[in-house]
């Protein structure tokens, strides 16, 4: 448990969690930026390539609660580390993979270290700040994924096109080490959140607020990334956009990606986060439903996204919040299985955008994401009225 040392330094060591978050989610990104260079570069169509997505979702989304377990009694400090050097280390395998074959397995292994550090630095933080502040500092470590989204995708996008996936690959492992170095300075010793037993995660599973809210992020994410995860190849369909234009329109989302996961920060703890997660779902709906007037040009398709770039990190965010906020105490195993409902969430979109691509279905992505989304609002109702009666 907890000393009062675990308080010594936690700006920065927030700064690095968020820092962390930021490369574990450049790397994420890489491959949706880059799916149409690995495509070509290896020789595979694009629903195979997605195949590198799911198949990593798969990972993360396994990896999340069965590590939550197996590394319960490290000292996070090390753990995050070693996570980190973990990525930098496959990721830079992963860059050099001299086919599709290689590369699959290789990937797989590399998610690891996001199907740990992203939940772990989440559960450490209520030994970390107080608990009037754990909304807004969980929110402030998770905005290292919408400025990976800013920054990260756009710059994975446009290296992708100009000089090959590769080099975006071999970015995210140099970002690794330094990330790593980082945490290793900031975050004190001894920070051992309580270990996770079977009745935690049987409590976890037993409630019916937190299995609704869990729920919440699967349809969510299952929504989003039908589409998301083909960003690329479809706007290269819709607008025949370049490299450089889809770097510009990853940067224009990945920025109000950004704002409203600032703004969520700022107003999480007054709004409460279940509206919060309300609000941020209407968002990406009301973008999916209105999907098809990007088909007009540019500016028209900019316009359609930012409902859904402001609602999509500050989801996640909120998520998380929620779950710490009904049970502390689960915090560790609900944040894990939340983690989990993400990626599988982003394995099942990939899989299903990609069989519907393959069967000449990509204009008709965003229907689908739009049902799923309509499905996670009714649900996220559901989780409120059952978080009151408990």
């Amino acid at each position: 448990m907890s000393t009062p040392s675990h308080h010594a330094r936690p700006p920065s060591a927030l700064w690095a969690l968020m820092t962390g978050n930021f490369v574990i989610g450049t790397g994420v990104m890489a491959v949706p930026g880059t799916l149409t260079d690995i495509s070509q570069s290896l020789n595979v169509s694009i629903p195979q390539a997605g195949q590198l997505i799911t198949a990593a979702a798969i990972m993360m989304g396994l990896g999340a609660p069965l590590f939550a377990t197996l590394v319960a009694g490290w000292d996070r400090r090390r753990l995050l580390t070693l996570t980190l050097l973990w990525y930098a280390l496959l990721m830079g395998l992963s860059a050099l993979a001299p086919s599709y074959l290689s590369l699959l397995p290789l990937r797989v292994l590399a998610v690891v270290a996001p199907a740990v550090f992203t939940p772990q630095a989440a559960a450490c933080i209520g030994l970390l700040v107080p608990e009037a502040q754990r909304g807004r500092a969980i929110s402030f470590v998770f905005l290292g994924w919408s400025v990976a989204s800013v920054l990260g995708m756009p710059l994975s996008a446009w290296i992708g096109g100009v000089l090959g996936w590769r080099w975006a690959f071999a970015l995210v492992a140099v970002l690794a080490v330094g990330s790593a170095a980082w945490v290793w300075r900031a975050m004190p010793d001894g920070v051992r959140p309580a270990a996770l037993s079977r009745a935690a995660w049987g409590q976890t599973l037993g409630s019916a607020p937190l299995v609704l809210a869990l729920g919440v992020t699967l349809l969510s994410a299952f929504g989003q990334f039908i589409l998301f995860a083909y960003f690329a190849p479809y706007l290269q369909q819709t607008l025949s956009a370049s490299a450089a234009v889809l770097s510009m329109l990853f940067l224009w989302f990945g920025a109000f990606g950004l704002f409203g996961n600032i703004a969520l920060t700022r107003w999480v703890d007054r709004l409460g986060a279940p509206r919060a997660v309300q609000i941020s779902l209407l968002l990406m709906a009301t973008s999916l439903m209105f999907w098809p007037l990007g088909h007009a040009g540019l500016v028209a398709q900019a316009l359609v996204m930012v409902p859904w770039a402001l609602g999509c990190f500050a989801s996640n965010s909120a998520q998380q919040a929620r779950l710490v906020h009904l049970s502390p105490v689960l915090a560790p195993a609900s944040v894990a299985l939340n983690t989990s409902a993400i990626y599988a969430g982003q394995g099942l979109g990939a899989a299903l955008g990609g069989a519907l691509i393959a069967q000449g279905h990509m204009l008709r992505l965003h229907w689908v994401g739009l049902a799923l989304m309509l499905l996670a609002m009714g649900l996220s109702a559901r989780a409120s009225k059952a978080q009151k009666r408990s």
